[in-house]
């Protein structure tokens, strides 16, 4: 077969990023039979675009053609997903199946696949951009007509695509994993992480700060137990600009993709009761750098964290709380529950039940 694959969202930084280089590498070094054409459109960043799938062995594979175009974002969703022309093989040739990006929706002649992680952009529109909210209800609307294989990484988030409209014959649940480049942090690297954010003693984590991250609940069930667990918390996310760290509770602002692992592994527990996530790496995350966890029981973390985490109900600070104060107390029993978890996750297994829905195109 000849396969093509969107990867114009890979340099981003984000977890569809991650997603995205990790599938194409991966799917590289394990699929010899078949040809992989991975299609990439970018104006300004369309030399690190091609730096990128360089660096991670694209051009060495002999069954692989990488081909990128000097398209811009804004020019691909009006092309693709608002007036829906241009076929793909019109740039990447004819190909038996065409595996689309997060952000667009080209027609194709093909068997037509793609990955939907979340749908935070329509449940929390009030902390998307309205230009992105935008452009995934544009982009939806074609995956409803016209997609024959929809990728979701939860039965969370394939319940929240049938709502949709598309047909549950066509969900596909195939969970995530860590980035292979994530890795436990030594405790040289977590002491300087330490001084550079003027953190001192224990502390509990929390990454993402927003509404769904249910940060103003974490920072009322800290406050709850701060005088008996003698900690501070540290929330990854917040600008300092924006609102200055307290005493107790540091808001790191910013932090780059190579510190996160230091933050993790100096911490008591991660405290994470969102209010909605497709999937949670963060989780995967934690477990791999060997802390106890705090998540919510009415999300895809659950899915996720298994028997391997304390569940807890994200609207309830009392909840949340008792948590915390259970993450601490069991903290060896779910460290040793969590390493064990963690192994379930592999981009071998993601690549492996990808292919075997690209083998769907022949059925």
């Amino acid at each position: 077969m000849k396969i093509a694959i969107d990867i114009s969202q890979v340099m981003y930084g984000t977890g569809v990023s991650v997603y995205t280089q990790n599938l194409v590498e991966n799917l590289l070094k394990i699929d010899t039979a078949n040809k992989y054409i991975l299609f990439g459109g970018s104006l300004r960043r369309f030399k690190e675009l091609n730096s990128l799938m360089t660096s991670i062995g694209v051009t060495v594979h002999g069954n692989s053609k990488l081909k990128l175009y000097p398209i811009p974002p804004t020019m691909a969703d009006l092309i693709w997903n608002k007036l829906h022309i241009l076929p793909i093989e019109a740039l990447t040739g004819k190909v038996d199946v065409f595996h689309s990006s997060d952000w667009t929706q080209p027609p194709s002649e093909a068997f037509k696949v793609t990955t939907i992680h979340d749908l935070v952009p329509l449940k929390y529109p009030e902390i998307s951009h309205p230009s992105v909210t935008a452009t995934h209800k544009a982009r939806l609307k074609w995956v409803v007509k016209e997609v024959d294989r929809v990728i979701v990484p939860s039965k969370i988030t394939a319940a929240d695509v049938a709502e949709l409209g598309i047909d549950k014959n066509k969900i596909r649940i195939i969970p995530e994993a860590v980035d292979p480049d994530f890795i436990p942090a030594t405790s040289k690297e977590v002491e300087t992480i330490k001084r550079k954010y003027k953190i001192t003693g224990k502390y509990l984590l929390a990454v993402g700060v927003n509404p769904r991250k249910n940060t103003e609940r974490i920072i009322s069930a800290f406050k709850m137990l701060k005088n008996s667990l003698n900690l501070k918390l540290v929330v990854i996310g917040y600008s300092n600009k924006e609102k200055p760290s307290e005493s107790d509770v540091i808001y790191t602002g910013h932090v780059p993709k190579s510190e996160l692992s230091a933050f993790y592994s100096g911490t008591e527990a991660l405290v994470y009761p969102s209010l909605y996530e497709g999937f949670g790496i963060p989780i995967l995350e934690a477990f791999t750098c060997n802390i106890p966890i705090v998540t919510s029981k009415s999300s895809s973390t659950a899915e996720v964290a298994g028997e391997a985490a304390v569940l807890v109900d994200p609207e309830s600070v009392d909840s949340i709380a008792e948590g915390i104060s259970g993450a601490i107390r069991n903290r060896e029993k779910l460290i040793k529950l969590g390493t064990d978890r963690v192994k379930q996750f592999s981009w071998e297994k993601t690549v492996k039940e990808t292919l075997k829905i690209y083998e769907e195109s022949t059925a």
